[in-house]
């Protein structure tokens, strides 16, 4: 598969562009929790997902994820507000580790105010739909401080993104911020590629 790209920045407001063949669809169940959406029945084939796995390398993959994560930051509309760092994670599919793997991608939004992270929140909550994805969840989640969370599904794209607005709380250890993670579904790495050791 060929994949355009030109950039390798790991933060999340980086253009970087790529074309890619469709990949599964996946649902993020909870902040952290992966549903990879692979499953294999006795033979190794996919099944029931009405799919294969989109071949794609690592690196690619990665830079994909970063792509998604430019535009859920650029639906979240707070272009001077900073970004956590961090880059995106690769791990196997449990059901193929030979084979399949799948990218995980969290950051943070930090350093405005919660007006401003809730109008942020509100934002890509509003921008979703329009952008292909559907809210799967959305609604106080199940923490201590109940915290405002959603969940969605791009039909088209086969990512998912869960955000939570962790806002108002009277600790000042604590910051408030918009915490994201968007994650892909299973890749299937190209011939000859080892997955061990991923990160």
């Amino acid at each position: 598969m060929r994949t355009d790209v030109t950039s390798t920045d790991d933060r999340p407001g980086s253009t970087a562009r790529a074309r890619t063949a469709p990949l599964p669809l996946i649902l993020l169940l909870l902040l952290g929790t992966l549903a990879t959406g692979c499953s294999m029945n006795a033979t190794g084939d996919t099944d029931d997902l009405g799919y294969t796995p989109a071949t794609l390398g690592v690196d690619e993959a990665r830079t994909r994820t970063k792509q998604v994560s430019s535009e859920v930051l650029d639906m979240i509309g707070l272009p001077k507000a900073p970004t956590t760092p961090g880059g995106v994670s690769a791990s196997t599919c449990e059901q193929d580790r030979e084979h399949l793997f799948a990218t995980r991608h969290p950051w943070s939004v930090y350093g405005v105010s919660d007006e401003e992270l809730k109008a942020g929140f509100e934002r890509l909550r509003a921008a979703l739909p329009d952008k292909g994805w559907k809210v799967v969840s959305y609604g106080p989640n199940k923490s201590k401080a109940r915290n405002l969370e959603l969940t969605a599904d791009h039909g088209k794209e086969h990512f998912a993104v869960n955000a939570e607005l962790a806002v108002g709380g009277t600790d000042p250890r604590r910051k408030s911020l918009l915490a994201v993670t968007v994650v892909s579904g299973c890749y299937r790495a190209p011939e000859g590629t080892d997955l061990n050791g991923l990160y």
